[in-house]
């Protein structure tokens, strides 16, 4: 059975070279890439293509996959810097910056390490940034200083082939001095609009008081008015019978108004005595006559 086989191979050499060499070819033309990544392809060193995500073919023995690049989204380290803001005050910005590479072509030939790169531009953009604000600024407009940082870091990597997704300030620390200064400030800015608040509720206290006076002040008028117009009327009504009946009905009049004043006084506390003026017995008994010669 051996002798058959090396017989055979013999025979057929060429044809079995010829076979294992196409396979083989055909083992290095066919690339498959992953829909995670992108292949870089260089002839002879020059690039020559780069190689989407699916089958793709190449030349065996002259094209060569350089380079795969992955081209999922990438998070920086977390990094920090000092800076100092335009009103002298230092602070430690914690940044942090999401990219992926678009160009993968352009990445690899024109920048060694990605990361570091990119890191030391966010850096300088941050401490050019805050220098420029002052720090109730950087605390405040905390996410209008985000968009100019991404927006710098972007113009700046264009050329590198990659897209700035995402960049983030996480923390501004300040040193201690700094807090307490501000914490003082604070607990000044608390307690003023105390005050504030105090004075406000003392002045609506006064003003809710002034209303409820002149509101008092109109219920007295509006009563004094009221007892004036009954007074004005029982004085027309009296009027009228003086008019209609003559002097009779004045001195009636004045003999009831002695009647009752009597009556207020025998009503009063103290001493159950009452002396009576003859002119008031005169006035009783004018009344009762009245009354009786009207009956």
């Amino acid at each position: 059975m051996e002798d058959l086989i090396l017989d055979f191979l013999s025979r057929n050499l060429v044809l079995v070279l010829v076979a294992v060499f196409l396979l083989l070819c055909l083992l290095l033309g066919v690339r498959i890439v992953p829909q995670s990544e992108k292949h870089v392809v260089e002839r002879f060193g020059r690039l020559k293509s780069v190689l989407g995500p699916g089958i793709n073919l190449i030349v065996p023995f002259l094209d060569v996959v350089r380079h795969k690049v992955s081209v999922l989204e990438r998070q920086l380290p977390n990094a920090q810097q000092d800076a100092i803001t335009s009103d002298n005050v230092l602070v430690q910005v914690e940044t942090s910056v999401f990219y992926r590479i678009l160009e993968p072509e352009r990445t690899v030939y024109r920048i060694r390490d990605v990361d570091a790169a990119i890191a030391t531009t966010v850096a300088g953009i941050v401490r050019a940034e805050i220098g420029q604000m002052e720090l109730d600024e950087v605390q405040s407009n905390r996410a209008e200083l985000i968009l100019k940082i991404k927006a710098q870091v972007e113009d700046a990597v264009e050329d590198w082939g990659i897209e700035v997704t995402r960049a983030e300030i996480l923390d501004v620390n300040l040193d201690q001095a700094t807090r307490e200064a501000m914490l003082q400030q604070l607990n000044a800015e608390r307690a003023r609009r105390a005050a504030v608040t105090e004075a406000e509720g003392h002045k609506r206290a006064v003003e809710l008081n002034a209303d409820a006076e002149l509101y008092a002040a109109e219920q007295a008028a509006k009563a004094r008015r009221i007892e004036a117009d009954a007074e004005a009327y029982a004085t027309g009504v009296v009027a009228a019978a003086i008019r209609d009946n003559g002097l009779e009905a004045a001195q009636y009049q004045v003999a009831l108004k002695q009647v009752e004043a009597m009556a207020d006084v025998a009503r009063g506390q103290g001493s159950q005595m009452l002396v009576v003026p003859a002119a008031a017995v005169d006035a009783f008994g004018e009344a009762f006559r009245m009354l009786k010669g009207r009956g």
